[in-house]
């Protein structure tokens, strides 16, 4: 598929990027969040195209490639998929597309699978989990502190407010870890590919700007005790923060990382309806 010299192309560091050509890497990376036949999938990143070929491979539908990187891009147009319309390249910033547009006419929910840019891959998920109904099951490749952070739990170190906005919309999990030499170039740390699943629509929480905005400053000054880590969120709406708390049979002496998902929520109910 690709041109043999996109395969030897430098990495663009300032754009994040890190290659995998491990062929049985891809197809478990492809498949991460589950069967892709017959499904549309985005996928941001995709460099020399590894990963776009074991999402075609394995039966997509249709594959819509997110590149900011013209050498990239220009290659994965020449591809047979491209002409047949089973592969839509978009070259620019996936930072900033409109992805329900991106999305009109697509089969629904759409998957996004990738191997994200390093240095977007926070802000690119949160923008995901806030945008709707139109995304459905996630498989990405982030440094394996940010999938830690994706996945844990109250009580465990990585345990904050990205951790509390993924499970609000869905079950997450690690699918599996890679050291650094098996990308190229190779990154300083290990990666982890970060499933998320989406929550029945009952049990998604809908207020997330809110919610992040809670959360936000909870885990702000995670070492205080949240009667403290709230009091200047409290005093935007004229609220005491420890009564606040009481009333959603929080105590104020706990701290943020010790809050399950149902307390965050509760705690969000009441900023929002004061």
């Amino acid at each position: 598929m690709s041109d043999p010299h996109i395969l030897n192309a430098r990495a663009n560091k300032s754009l994040g990027q890190h290659f995998l050509f491990d062929p049985d890497i891809l197809n478990r990376t492809a498949l991460s969040a589950g069967p892709v036949e017959g499904r549309t999938v985005i996928e941001v990143g995709p460099g020399p195209g590894g990963l776009t070929a074991a999402l075609l491979r394995n039966g997509a539908k249709k594959v819509i490639a997110v590149e900011m990187d013209a050498r990239f891009a220009e290659n994965l147009r020449s591809w047979k998929e491209y002409k047949e319309g089973r592969l839509s390249v978009i070259e620019g910033d996936g930072l900033s597309l409109d992805y329900p547009k991106l999305v009109e006419g697509e089969d629904k929910p759409v998957k996004i699978i990738a191997n994200l840019p390093y240095n977007v891959g926070t802000p690119m998920l949160i923008n995901w989990i806030k945008s709707g109904s139109w995304r459905g099951e996630m498989g990405l490749m982030f440094q394996h502190e940010v999938a830690a952070r994706v996945c844990a739990q109250p009580g465990e170190k990585h345990y904050g407010r990205l951790a509390v906005l993924s499970q609000a919309v869905a079950n997450t999990h690690i699918a599996f870890t890679l050291p650094p030499g098996a990308f190229k170039p190779p990154p300083k740390v290990d990666s982890s590919v970060a499933v998320l699943m989406p929550l029945p629509e009952d049990k998604k929480y809908t207020h997330l700007s809110t919610l992040e905005q809670v959360t936000g400053a909870a885990f702000g000054q995670r070492r205080k005790m949240l009667r403290a880590s709230l009091k200047s969120l409290a005093k935007t709406k004229n609220m005491d923060a420890s009564e606040w708390l009481e009333s959603c049979d929080i105590d104020p002496t706990r701290r943020a990382e010790t809050l399950e998902q149902f307390e965050f929520r509760a705690l969000t109910e009441a900023f929002r309806v004061k």
